[in-house]
């Protein structure tokens, strides 16, 4: 006979008081579905816990507080009445501190109190403790975002352009002369009846994307940038003409319901 589902209101006051430490027990419920998102959210998980809590309106949930700012989330688990579901609850921290370290994901437990406390206590919170320390690291040794930094400003620049025929080349006057070797090494040719490096089209799209790639970070070294342009802007689209009226035919009426 499967076993009855416990009470999740009296299993988690008994599961803190048997878990190593002082640990306290807050149960809530939910009236409608988006009241679970407050807790979820910060679900240290991406395992079956995850699966459950984002796909089941579970109606209530369990959070347990621990020694040193630890925070268990117990819920039933569906479909296994004789089971609950733990998993680690993230510390407030930013975005950035989490990167690189691996969740510590939740364990499904038996409905029995001295048996769920022993299996968190020697499979989860070893993982939930090794996670923290490295969250902790993270926020000492990296306390703000790695954002990317703007580019340092150029004296000079190098402007390539698609002309017309499909052309990808630069007038030669244009060129400074710091640039003129890169653009010889990575295939540009000087055609002196258009005064001009131009790179040939017989070197495919691919391969003169990687030739354009290889110059400007060649000319990046000496400080000259590089910019695309077309030679001719995008056309100006003619306006709309006005809007006229025109009657609306009827539509045809709906059949009737047919009866069930």
């Amino acid at each position: 006979m499967p076993s009855a589902r416990a009470d999740l209101s009296l299993f988690a006051p008994a599961l803190a008081a048997r878990l190593p430490g002082q640990w306290t027990s807050n149960y809530l419920q939910h009236p409608t579905y988006p009241d679970q998102f407050a807790t979820i959210e910060r679900l240290w998980d991406r395992g079956h816990v995850e699966y459950i809590v984002s796909q089941y309106v579970l109606g209530h949930e369990a959070v347990l507080q621990g020694p040193d700012g630890q925070y268990l989330y117990v819920n039933d688990r569906p479909l296994r009445a004789g089971q609950f579901v733990v998993a680690p609850l993230s510390p407030d921290v930013k975005p950035h501190h989490f990167v690189g370290i691996e969740e510590p994901n939740g364990i499904a437990v038996p409905n029995d109190p001295v048996r769920a406390a022993a299996h968190i206590a020697r499979r989860l919170l070893p993982r939930y403790a090794a996670a923290r320390h490295a969250v902790g690291r993270s926020v000492i040794d990296r306390p703000e975002p790695p954002h990317r930094k703007a580019p340092p400003q150029v004296d000079q620049t190098l402007t390539l352009t698609w002309y017309e025929d499909g052309a990808l080349g630069t007038p030669y006057q244009d060129v400074p002369e710091e640039a003129r070797e890169a653009l010889y090494v990575h295939g540009f040719q000087y055609v002196p009846h258009q005064a001009a490096f131009l790179l040939p089209a017989s070197y495919g799209e691919a391969d003169r994307a990687v030739r354009i790639q290889a110059v400007a970070l060649r000319l990046a070294e000496h400080g000259i940038g590089v910019n695309l342009r077309h030679a001719t802007p995008t056309a100006t689209l003619p306006p709309r003409p006005p809007a006229v009226a025109r009657p609306v035919p009827a539509l045809p009426a709906a059949p009737a319901a047919r009866a069930r």
